[in-house]
This record gives structure tokens, C-alpha cells and sequence, in this order.
């Protein structure tokens, strides 16, 4: 079965490790190891980069126990018996969304797009062909990141990032 570590190793390197980032048009504002402060302004590690204590161990911690919390278990990782499968799932439910990702996966698999990883789609998950799932998984967040900009052309500047963080997924 898949282990949440190196998924969360992965995603932090993809989200651009340890960083606190404002860029201008991004939508979740203030981030910090990819925490939007705007999608989770009650994270318990705002109050530690509120007063610059971004050495604090406890910093480190908040970020590894948000991440298993709200997308790892959520996705079910501990249940998916591929590991690359479970990681572009963690990865993209972090850049995207949990439910979005829950639901291209869904989507990709033929089962019902609910949003929500149940025993259905986890068996379904796991007797799917691990290469064409990823392959398929791909250019279904491809799309996915083609009609974000499309709608709204400020985006445009993070997709060159999103595809090359898609394709690392699938090399």
C-alpha cells in the first residue's frame, strides 16, 4: 500500500518546500508549503509565521499533520496499493482541490464523479492498470488547467508550472 511520506516529500518539493509566497493573481493569497491562507485562514501554523518563528519544529510538524489530515486520509492513500497512483491523487488534490481531484480520478476510472474516494472507487483505483491510470489521470488535469485559463487568462502564467508538475507525474 502507498505510503504518505515520500507523497508528502514529493508535493513539498512541487509546491516549493518551506517558502512563504504572496504571487500576485494567485488565488489562495499568503501560502506557505502550499497552506493558502485564504482557503485555511484557523491553520495552527499561521500563528508561527505571524510572529517569524519559521524555524520552529512545531512549524514543520503542523505542516506534515495538515497535509495528512486534509488530503492524505481524505484520499484514502493509506488504501491505494500504488504508490505513484497515490501520490499524483495527493499531489493534485493539493494544487487543486480535494474534491476535483477525487472527481477527475472518478472520471477517469468510469465510476460515479461524487468527489468522494469511497470503497467503489478505491477497488476500482487499485485493479486499474497503474500506467493508464496515470496516463489518462494526466491529460484529464491537463484539460482540467486548460479551462481554468481559458476562463480567466490572469492564470495563464501558472500553467506552463501546473503541466510541467502534471508531467513529472507520468515520467
Amino acid at each position: 500500500m502507498a505510503d504518505f511520506a515520500p507523497a508528502f516529500e514529493e508535493m513539498i518539493r512541487n509546491e516549493g518546500g518551506y517558502i512563504l509566497h504572496n504571487v500576485p493573481d494567485d488565488r489562495g493569497g499568503d501560502t506557505y508549503a502550499g497552506v493558502a491562507r485564504r482557503f485555511h485562514p484557523h491553520w495552527a501554523g499561521w500563528q508561527f509565521i505571524d510572529s517569524d518563528d519559521l524555524q520552529n519544529p512545531a512549524l514543520f510538524d503542523c505542516v506534515n499533520t495538515f497535509y495528512r489530515e486534509h488530503f492524505w486520509q481524505r484520499l484514502r492513500g493509506d488504501d491505494i496499493a500504488d504508490q505513484r497512483i497515490a501520490e499524483t491523487l495527493f499531489d493534485f488534490a493539493v494544487n487543486a482541490g480535494l474534491g476535483t481531484a477525487a472527481k477527475l480520478a472518478q472520471s477517469v476510472l468510469g465510476v460515479t464523479a461524487d468527489g468522494i474516494i469511497g470503497p467503489v472507487t478505491i477497488g476500482k483505483l487499485n485493479d486499474f492498470p497503474p500506467n493508464e491510470f496515470l496516463y489518462r489521470y494526466a491529460m484529464a488535469k491537463v484539460a482540467r488547467y486548460a479551462e481554468i485559463v481559458n476562463r480567466d487568462k490572469s492564470q495563464s502564467k501558472f500553467l506552463l508550472g501546473w503541466i510541467n508538475r502534471t508531467l513529472k507525474g507520468v515520467a
